[in-house]
């Protein structure tokens, strides 16, 4: 694993956005090169402390699956190589960390696909037997695999905010009827496509959540990432049973660490700043995020 890398801003390029992990830099006013750091958020809050090698892995991730799912949707890889676009001696904070990528016109939602019943779709389900308005059959467990992929979006929130779920009918509110249903429908190809590669390898993704943007042509383009521990919930499949959370390959850990931990005596309210990460709770979330793709590309 590299050095950790918590926040860097490249001189050759302008800074356009600093998200939680990648920040955005403009190439020209038609393409942007994003950056994914070593920062890590839970909660909706960046933790002080990077995790090494995690921005590397992502990008790899994300690479890698946007190569799996090309034929289903476009992305928005230009297919040029990111240290094109900057001076020589910033290479190095780039490398295996940056992709080079189309400029779109973002949708407002986050596509977010669940084949199993987990997290907040587990605890809202005990409450009513539905997912964002999506009812489901009685009698599921935690961690049940669904009789079918389900797609439960979410209103994206501005930087420290906890997206919203919503339901279908209010993501045709936001994007109309027509884009609605193409992006729900392609997401759960997407999503299945990817469930059904993970499985061979031995990996459970249990939901995941997409991002879509539009070209210049309205044509539907997956942008950002795709299918990395940050945004799926990864299992390894020889652990999985119904019934309990299963362990993750992701940042369940370190959000079942922050459950636990205490701050003046008391839980940790989920607001900045985060509690302090222990070296063995850095290493612990590095090596699962590192198992997820040593198994994927194995």
């Amino acid at each position: 694993m590299s050095s950790a890398l918590h926040t860097f801003t490249l001189e050759s390029l302008l800074l356009l956005a600093r998200g939680k992990v990648r920040d955005n830099y403009a190439v020209g006013t038609d393409q942007i090169l994003m950056v994914a750091s070593d920062r890590i958020s839970a909660f909706d809050v960046i933790m002080r402390e990077p995790i090494p090698g995690k921005g590397a892995l992502l990008t790899q991730m994300a690479m890698f699956w946007f190569d799996q799912l090309s034929d289903i949707c476009p992305n928005h890889l230009t297919g040029q190589l990111p240290e094109s676009v900057v001076r020589a001696d910033e290479h190095q904070w780039i490398k295996q960390r940056a992709m080079l990528v189309k400029r779109l016109k973002p949708i407002p939602v986050e596509a977010v696909v669940r084949g199993y019943l987990a997290g907040s779709g587990w605890s809202e389900y005990q409450n009513n037997q539905s997912v964002c308005g999506v009812a489901l059959p009685s009698g599921l467990s935690n961690a049940s695999r669904l009789p079918h992929s389900i797609f439960t979006p979410a209103a994206k929130a501005a930087m420290g905010e906890h997206d919203e779920n919503i339901t279908f009918a209010q993501v045709e509110q936001i994007v109309g009827e027509k884009l609605a249903a193409q992006i729900r429908d392609l997401s759960i190809r997407l999503y299945e496509r990817a469930r059904d590669i993970a499985l061979t390898k031995g990996i459970i993704i249990a939901d995941t959540k997409f991002e879509f943007g539009l070209d210049d042509n309205n044509q539907l383009v997956l942008m950002d990432e795709a299918l990395t521990p940050d945004s799926s919930r990864y299992w390894p499949a020889d652990l999985y049973q119904e019934g309990a959370n299963p362990p993750s390959f992701d940042k369940q850990y370190l959000r079942d660490w922050l459950e636990s931990v205490q701050v003046n005596g008391k839980p940790w309210n989920k607001s900045a700043p985060a509690p302090t990460l222990p070296p063995e709770v850095i290493a612990q979330t590095s090596a699962k995020y590192l198992e997820a793709w040593n198994r994927l590309r194995a």
